[in-house]
């Protein structure tokens, strides 16, 4: 099941390999319908490294629950488990293939954590800052003048020069732009 509200996305998965990457797609298409897309790589690793820790570890069963949510200056996103066991962050050989899951989280978010949800299993979650709502997008970040600012030209002007096909010296020599080449 997947709702989306506008401030809060949820879905309810087995956490198969399969459905990791439907449920990257999810996250992505949402903070794109948010204007977030600044925050789809982290939330996307997150997402995946919480839910290879249900795939992984997970008992009884593989039924989980991702939800985000877009709070004032944050995102959070959060998986739920039935597994009662809250995660540790493992000290991970430097040759291991895995274990760095929750180290990786950690480092790439502005918080986390674990917490027991009764008998029901636990919640792990994260935050992420939610990128300002002021600062102008990539593409419109370039220099704006003001009313007091006079608009200077952008190319400096070329004078034109009149040409004859004869020989004789009119006085007048071709222009030259003030860009080398």
């Amino acid at each position: 099941m997947i709702s989306h509200p506008s401030r809060h996305c949820t879905v309810e998965l087995q956490a198969l390999p399969s459905r990791i990457g439907q449920v990257r797609r999810i996250v992505s298409a949402q903070l794109r319908y948010w204007h977030m897309d600044s925050l789809i790589d982290r939330a996307s690793l997150g997402v995946t490294e919480l839910l290879s820790n249900v795939h992984r570890h997970a008992q009884p069963d593989k039924t989980c629950t991702v939800e985000m949510e877009l709070l004032l200056d944050r995102l959070k996103v959060s998986v739920h488990d039935r597994d009662p066991r809250l995660p540790v962050v493992a000290d991970a050989a430097p040759l291991a293939t895995c274990g760095r899951g929750l180290a990786m989280v950690a480092a790439m978010s502005e918080s986390w954590g674990a917490v027991p949800d009764g008998e029901l299993g636990k919640v792990v979650w994260f935050t992420l800052p939610a990128p300002s709502q002021t600062a102008p997008a990539a593409w419109d970040r370039r220099p704006r003048l003001t009313t007091a600012e006079p608009a200077a030209p952008r190319f400096p002007e070329i004078a034109l020069a009149e040409h004859t096909l004869d020989s004789q010296d009119t006085g007048l020599t071709p222009a030259r732009s003030a860009v080398p080449g």
